[in-house]
This record gives C-alpha cells, sequence and structure tokens, in this order.
C-alpha cells in the first residue's frame, strides 16, 4: 500500500504522571532517519540503544549512548533543553520512548523498533530498579514541578507482594501494561515497525543484530561485527554501564552496575505460585489475545 494511502496511527491522548509528560511528541521535529526505541520499560531497552550505537558509529565505545539517546516522554529534564539537544544532533538520532501508540506521535518518516518481554520477567527488573533508587530520584521524580498524580513511593520488601501489586494495578506504581503491549502489537504490520523480544537478544544475538540492521537500512561491516557482538553482550556493558546507564547511574545505590543488574529471565518461578502464574497468563491472554500472549512469553517472532 502506498504511503500516502495508508492509516498511520494518530495521537489521541497526553500522559502524565511522575515520570510522564507526553506532550514533548507534539513538538518533536521528525528526520526521515530517524529510529525511536519503544518498549514498556526493563524490556530491553538500554540493550537495544547499545545495539543501534555499535551499528550506527565506528566509535560507539567512547560516546555517552544514554545522553545522546534521551527518554523523550521522561518529564525531565524539561521538554525544551530535550527537544533542542535533538535539534542539535547531527548524527542518525536514536531516541526512546515508553508510551503506548496512542500518546505519541507516530511518524512514517522514523523506524520503529519495539522490544517486549514477558511481564514476570519485567517486574523482577523493575523491583531492582526500584529498590536500589536513592534519594536523587525520588526528589527528580516527587519534587519537580509538572508532576501529575500522586508520588511514588519505596516498594513493599516482599517481591511477590510487589509482582501482585503490579498485577492487580496494571503496571502500578508505574503505568499500564497491558494497553501498552497491545497497542504496538496491533500495528505490527506497519512497514517501519518491527517487534523485538528480549528471549531472541539472549538467545542469538548475532542474528538479532544482523535483523536489526537491515531493519535499519544499516549496512553490516563484517570486519567489525564480532567485536560490535561482544560489545553489546551483557558482560561487556556491566563493566562499561556508566556510558549507557543515565546520568551515568547517580539515582541509584550501587550506581550504573546497579541499572545494569543481571539480564535474567525466569527468576520468578521460585518466588510466584502456581496460581500466580496462572492469573498472570490467563490475564495476558484475556488483554492481548493469544498470539501477541504467546509472543511475550518469548515465542517464534509474529510479525506482520
Amino acid at each position: 500500500m502506498p504511503d500516502a494511502a495508508r492509516a498511520w496511527p494518530k495521537k489521541t491522548r497526553d500522559l502524565h504522571n511522575h515520570h510522564f509528560d507526553s506532550t514533548v511528541w507534539n513538538d518533536f521535529a521528525f528526520r526521515d532517519d530517524d529510529i525511536v526505541v519503544a518498549t514498556y520499560g526493563k524490556s530491553g531497552t538500554t540493550w537495544t540503544q547499545q545495539i543501534i550505537a555499535q551499528l550506527l558509529f565506528e566509535n560507539a565505545d567512547e560516546m555517552p549512548v544514554a545522553e545522546m539517546s534521551p527518554w523523550l516522554d521522561l518529564r525531565l529534564p524539561p521538554a525544551p533543553v530535550k527537544l533542542a539537544a535533538l535539534e542539535a544532533q547531527t548524527h542518525r538520532r536514536f531516541i526512546k520512548t515508553h508510551l503506548p501508540v496512542d500518546a505519541l506521535v507516530y511518524s512514517p518518516r522514523a523506524k520503529y523498533l519495539y522490544v517486549g518481554r514477558d511481564g514476570r520477567d519485567i517486574v523482577w527488573s523493575l523491583y531492582n530498579h526500584h529498590a536500589n533508587a536513592n534519594r536523587l530520584w525520588y526528589e527528580a521524580l516527587n519534587d519537580t514541578p509538572g508532576r501529575v498524580g500522586p508520588p511514588i513511593a519505596p516498594p513493599p520488601a516482599d517481591i511477590r507482594q510487589y509482582f501482585l501489586e503490579w498485577l492487580d494495578g496494571d503496571g502500578y506504581p508505574f503505568w499500564p501494561f497491558w494497553e501498552n503491549v497491545g497497542s504496538w502489537w496491533a500495528i505490527r504490520g506497519l512497514p517501519n515497525l518491527m517487534l523485538v523480544h528480549f528471549d531472541e537478544l539472549k538467545r542469538d544475538l548475532p542474528g538479532a543484530m544482523r535483523r536489526i540492521a537491515a531493519f535499519l537500512d544499516v549496512p553490516v561491516d563484517e570486519a567489525r561485527f564480532p567485536t560490535q557482538v561482544a560489545h553489546c553482550s551483557f558482560d561487556w556493558m556491566k563493566q562499561h554501564a556508566a556510558r549507557s546507564t543515565p546520568l551515568g547511574g547517580v539515582f541509584w545505590d550501587g550506581g550504573a552496575e546497579t541499572f545494569i543488574h543481571k539480564g535474567q529471565n525466569g527468576r520468578w518461578r521460585e518466588v510466584l505460585t502456581a496460581e500466580d502464574c496462572r492469573r498472570y497468563e490467563a490475564m495476558a491472554e484475556a488483554r492481548l489475545g493469544a498470539d501477541c500472549a504467546a509472543w511475550l512469553r518469548g515465542g517464534p517472532q509474529a510479525q506482520g
């Protein structure tokens, strides 16, 4: 279908909370080669940004990836600061978002990567992120002007309780989960969107990187590719965490090495009960449909 005749997604609402201010998308000026990395959060966002940086730039190892590739809809720093910084970039830009499709501006000019992960694995990573957040993190999210809604509070000590509150509250205390996944799944047939799964990156990182490079129209430099893959490994990223962690990790006890935590799946298996898992899986199928729920568990790529 010609692009002019295609029904592209439209922004129909804004999301505001302790993290989000989605109005920033209204003023973002797209370029033809922009890349947008979209996730719910803790799904492999930083990993995917690292992959893109390695594929795009010969000197990626020396670049502050988190600074170059900002979370656009985060309230901080203020929108004019982020927009000006992005406008000043002369390289191919790659931007991060945690919004559902209908809360951002979706442009035919950009390429979008949506990264999915089983919600149970997300929560285990999210708990580490939340439980190790320090005073600066809470002050930035709760006390700076522009917050809408209640502040975010420290998590409970029990990670199972944390998961059940997240499940019963549909993403509590962050943002809704099912609508995020479902909104991107619903447009998976668009030519400028590629679905990636966290498990795919773990199973076959070289293959996933080649697939991403092809989607982004980035030629693979075979001489450099083994090093690029090695520098997208968890161990390398953990050793160089400050380069890919927001503000070098100042918001977390333990710094950037806390933000780049374990990169593991299945840690919930020894904590959640069989009934907990049945509830999660039934909710996934009810909210997303069988095909999307299967993909979210880490099943075969189901795009198109």
